[in-house]
């Protein structure tokens, strides 16, 4: 019978265990590297709390940006109406509906890595849960404020909400709209409550090591968490809830948006595939995204390279491939679904995708989409190259919006009534994406400074429930179940 012996363990130094192998993967895995909690901790508040002049000068640059790209030109389209944009007929919604859904698929991001992948136990998630659960949060918000750029008279905004009003007029539930209200806000409030659960004890942390208003501000939102048995009982309770119960919210809130479109008799969208296919593509754009802020937090906070390491973008890429491909499928199948109704409308649409004067979005769409990640992902160097998974992020990313722009406005040019047929020219909704952009960045860089990116207390725990033995000759990492 074979020797089985603990090598390393929580409590002992792999380092001093003079075993090659076991140095070898506690650099790579941080799971296998524990730190004192007190280091730790420590390292987290430090890189808040260290500002450089390049995040001060980046931040006020943004900030510029939002005041005049966005509260400025959103006042002037309020005082000018909805006519300076460019939507006329036939194209009634443009870029700020497609920066309504790309940033409903961005938010997806934080839903898919920290509960889907807490359900399944994926340990590679802990250290960065939180910086994809603030896309959620903040990608959201900009949807938010695309919808209410698409209303043109924002002041009457309350007629979104489906409750019988003064005028005794009933929303109707029939259409999909009402229900991307009740999906969008159920998401939101859920997100942001799902964000805030597993924040509570780093909150804590941070109360006990701050002063000044920093201290009363983390004492307020720590709701007194002091970490006894009972708390953590109740928060672990609470945040399985949430896992499970958001999920279904996070399939029904883009499924719901895809109706919008595969309800109504339009060449290209009345498609029954829509629902999955706009599913994937946010999950493939949120991965992107997620993707790309750990390579900008981890070059530019303090300490992020012990807590976010190659093995995290190695799993993103892996994923991202998965996806790739996913989609691929589902963007295919809609060709064949739509090619095998019959319709001319819809042959012409499908033609003029790649073959109008826009087509070389279409096949943007497919190089970034397609091409870069299955020639690259497939290798382990690329998936660890940080900058080189960030690249090909960002080229998924302008993919997926120009894929966003191709269903919206750009098939809304052909209809059943070719005397209308008309190309869409933005107007306002151009420097309006840039301000939402840039408000995005700027919640951002706002939230990484007040509040703890790594969720420390999930790293330990993880680092606690990992154990490396070695086997006979074989050495062998075994996860304990943490309850």
């Amino acid at each position: 019978m074979s020797e089985q012996k603990t090598l390393y363990s929580p409590s002992s130094s792999v380092a001093h265990s003079g075993d090659d192998e076991l140095e070898h993967l506690r650099r790579e895995h941080l799971m296998l590297d524990p730190r004192p909690r007190g280091e730790m901790n420590a390292m987290v508040m430090e890189a808040m709390l260290t500002t450089s002049w390049k995040f001060k000068l980046v931040f006020a640059f943004m900030a510029l940006v939002v005041i005049v790209c966005l509260f400025g030109v959103w006042g002037y389209l309020i005082a000018e109406g909805i006519g300076v944009a460019g939507l006329t007929n036939p194209v009634y919604w443009g870029i700020f509906l497609v920066n309504t859904v790309f940033w409903i698929g961005i938010s997806h991001a934080g839903t898919f890595v920290s509960a889907l992948l807490r359900v399944f136990k994926a340990e590679f998630r802990r250290p960065f849960t939180r910086a994809a659960e603030l896309l959620t949060t903040f990608g959201l918000v900009q949807a938010g404020l695309s919808i209410f750029f698409h209303m043109g008279r924002v002041w009457v905004s309350y007629w979104l909400f489906p409750y019988p009003n003064e005028r005794q007029l009933w929303p109707n539930f029939h259409s999909a709209l009402s229900w991307d209200f009740l999906a969008i806000n159920t998401y939101l409030l859920a997100s942001t409550m799902y964000l805030f659960l597993p924040l509570i004890p780093d909150l804590a942390m941070a109360r006990d090591r701050s002063t000044g208003w920093r201290k009363v501000f983390y004492r307020i939102l720590s709701l007194g968490f002091r970490g006894t048995e009972g708390e953590w009982t109740h928060l672990r309770i609470a945040m399985n809830i949430f896992a499970f119960a958001i999920l279904p919210v996070m399939f029904s809130v883009h499924t719901i948006v895809s109706w919008d479109f595969a309800t109504a008799m339009r060449p290209g969208w009345n498609s029954t595939i829509f629902g999955p296919y706009f599913v994937i593509g946010a999950l493939q754009s949120g991965l992107a995204a997620v993707a790309m802020v750990l390579v900008i937090v981890r070059s530019t906070m303090k300490h992020m390279t012990y807590f976010i390491r190659e093995e995290v973008f190695d799993a993103l890429g892996k994923l991202m491939l998965v996806i790739s491909m996913a989609w691929a499928y589902f963007f295919f199948n809609d060709y064949m679904v739509q090619w095998y109704g019959g319709d001319q409308f819809t042959e012409k649409l499908l033609h003029f995708h790649e073959a109008g004067p826009l087509g070389w979005m279409w096949f943007a769409m497919l190089i970034f989409n397609v091409a870069i990640p299955w020639l690259t992902l497939w290798n382990r160097k690329i998936r660890r190259n940080p900058w080189a998974l960030f690249a090909i992020g960002l080229g998924v990313n302008v993919a997926m919006w120009l894929e966003r722009y191709i269903i919206i406005p750009l098939s809304l040019t052909i209809n059943f009534m070719p005397f209308t047929w008309r190309m869409y020219v933005p107007g306002v909704e151009v420097p309006l994406g840039i301000g939402t952009l840039a408000f995005f960045i700027l919640l951002y860089m706002a939230a990484s400074k007040l509040i703890p990116l790594v969720p420390v207390w999930e790293v330990q725990e993880g680092q606690l429930a990992h154990t490396v033995r070695r086997v006979g000759k074989e050495v062998v990492v075994s996860v304990a179940e943490m309850e």
